[in-house]
């Protein structure tokens, strides 16, 4: 199989491919749910198309916790089947699909009271661990443990001593949300999936009551393409409502969104060598450990704003603020941020006014012939969603389709990922690079590290870091837009990295560099680099107003102060 390389020609080929032969299904969305329900259609043989209006995970599939998990806190809502069904996908994920992006990490559950609660909150753990092993791929993650205070404060010792009366670890699993929907995306085209981002759709194409296919247009040249297939599924979650509208019907389900915000610190401001879960008055409240830094989240707040970019407003971060803080010794404070994000969760209405109770199962619908909407559903249980979406495309299909097969389809850079984390000490001392730098890319892209380090071998100065943003190398902006699709400045310090989230100047200082670095792959002139940078110093300074705001509202038009993309 040929690794595909999503640079400006292959996003131009396609587009042409899409519009020149009819698709047999055409994939309206690339967040998670649209990037695999691409690589579940083109991988039973079907012709597949994608498009996405901005980019890969550009909105709620690049704004999550980072977890791949089973949904503890779900096993006291009694949804056996939803948890079940997330542990088996958490352990192919880790096991077999994707051991490069998905990785356990341990969490630490402070008990408050004495007796009962470890009783409860234990047989809750030893249920979620037994179903893990349960459901066939769960005994790569350690069992859950039983501590006692003075062991969780050696463990977390950043947690106040009256905060807790002993405590419970357990294990889940986590992963770079964008960056794994970015390999699925490229996974499904080595099999011959047509990917285009930048490519809006602004009409469906219709026989009398049937969905033939949607106009396109190419956000970037302009051009405008009628692009044909026999069913197209509409995965753009929270905008699914919106999509709909195109035919004029909302179908027979209402998507919500619900807003999350989360913050990101230092490492060296939260002393402990496990991730945290704490109770709310609402729900749940995560301390992530993220490489060199902690993600905390998140809210759960209904939002009726700007789907495009949601606003953490200055109350979501004083909400998050005086949660963890009530459990630490040493509080943080807005000076300990150095990141915030938002995104919103798509879920399906009518279960409960409270977002927080909203279904989070998914369903499947055929509005339309020819037309199939999938929503609602977890980030882990993606591979589920495309599956039962495809099912139902294949049914209107006038011919026998093979069954789902993305259970045994590993995503690229997972095979062989495992040998070469054993041979990184030779890849280290082969390459110059330092063991820890080896381990970084590894970590990001598999066994694609060999793609990185030939641009390195090529130019020495591309396995220098970048400044101000030393976690990463030159090399890996490059390759962000000769392979990956990166199309845009912020494409590359939002998503193909984290430096928007990372660093306390949230990208500003080391946006020239990598805009200087994607020139040269993209065409762009000295005109389209200061625009680029521009547009990305504006949307920080938006975002950081909007985190200045004290609610929804005034956050939501502080944020709509910065244009939406580089004007052409």
């Amino acid at each position: 199989m040929r690794t595909a390389t999503l640079g400006p020609a292959a996003r131009t080929e396609a587009l042409a491919a899409m519009a020149e032969r009819e698709l047999d299904v055409l994939v309206v969305g690339a967040g998670v749910v649209g990037a695999g329900t691409v690589l579940d259609a083109v991988t039973r043989g079907l012709s597949t198309g994608l498009v996405e209006a901005r980019d890969w995970a550009s909105g709620t599939s690049s704004r999550s916790s980072k977890l791949i998990h089973g949904g503890l806190r779900y096993l006291e809502m009694l949804d056996f089947a939803l948890v079940r069904e997330a542990l088996q996908e958490r352990g192919l994920l880790l096991e077999r699909l994707a051991p490069h992006l998905v990785k356990p990490v341990p969490f630490l559950y402070p008990l408050q009271h004495k007796g009962w609660e470890r009783l409860y909150a234990g047989s809750g753990v030893a249920l979620y661990d037994a179903m893990s092993v349960s459901s066939g791929h769960g005994r790569g993650l350690p069992v859950h443990r039983h501590l006692t205070r003075r062991h969780a404060l050696r463990v977390a010792p950043a947690l106040r001593k009256d905060a807790l009366v002993g405590a419970l670890q357990y294990y889940d699993a986590q992963m770079d949300d964008a960056r794994f929907v970015a390999n699925l995306v490229r996974t499904a085209a080595s099999y011959g999936a047509h990917v285009a981002n930048g490519a809006r759709v602004t009409g469906f194409l219709r026989e009398g009551e049937r969905v033939v296919g949607a106009r396109v247009q190419d956000v970037e040249g302009g051009a405008e393409y009628e692009i044909r297939a026999k069913q197209v599924v509409n995965a753009t979650g929270v905008w699914t409502d919106d999509t709909q509208a195109l035919i004029g019907e909302r179908g027979q389900f209402h998507v919500r969104a619900s807003k999350g915000i989360h913050l990101v610190v230092p490492k060296d401001r939260i002393h402990s060598s496990t991730g945290l879960i704490l109770r709310t008055e609402k729900s749940v409240l995560f301390v992530i450990p993220w490489g060199r830094h902690w993600i905390i989240g998140t809210t759960d707040t209904d939002w009726d704003l700007d789907k495009a970019h949601p606003a953490a407003s200055s109350a979501d971060i004083d909400y998050l603020l005086e949660h963890v803080n009530s459990v630490l010794n040493t509080p943080l404070g807005r000076d300990d941020v150095e990141g915030v994000y938002a995104g919103l969760r798509p879920l399906l209405a009518g279960e409960s006014d409270a977002t927080s109770k909203l279904s989070r199962e998914h369903t499947v619908a055929h509005p339309a012939p020819g037309l199939v909407v999938v929503a609602g559903g977890k980030y882990t249980t993606y591979r589920v969603m495309a599956k039962d979406a495809v099912d139902e495309a294949v049914h209107a299909l006038d011919r026998r389709v093979a069954d789902c097969v993305t259970e045994d389809i590993p995503l690229l850079g997972a095979e062989g990922y495992r040998a070469l984390w054993n041979a990184r000490a030779r890849i280290a001392d082969r390459t110059g690079l330092h063991v820890v730098r080896v381990e970084h890319l590894l970590n990001r892209y598999g066994s694609m590290t060999e793609e990185l380090l030939e641009l390195v071998k090529g130019d020495s100065s591309l396995g220098e870091p970048l400044t101000g943003a030393e976690d990463y190398l030159r090399a890996e902006v490059v390759y962000a837009a000769s392979h990956e699709g990166a199309r845009h400045l912020d494409d590359v310090l939002t998503r193909r990295t984290r430096i928007s989230i990372e660093t306390f100047d949230r990208g500003t200082r080391c946006a020239r560099e990598c805009a200087d670095l994607m020139a040269p792959v993209l065409g762009w002139d000295t005109d389209r680099i200061e625009r680029e940078v521009e547009h990305y110093r504006k949307r920080v300074e938006a975002e950081r107003e909007s985190q200045r705001q004290p609610d929804d509202l005034t956050a939501d038009a502080a944020r709509l102060g910065a244009p939406d993309i580089v004007p052409r």
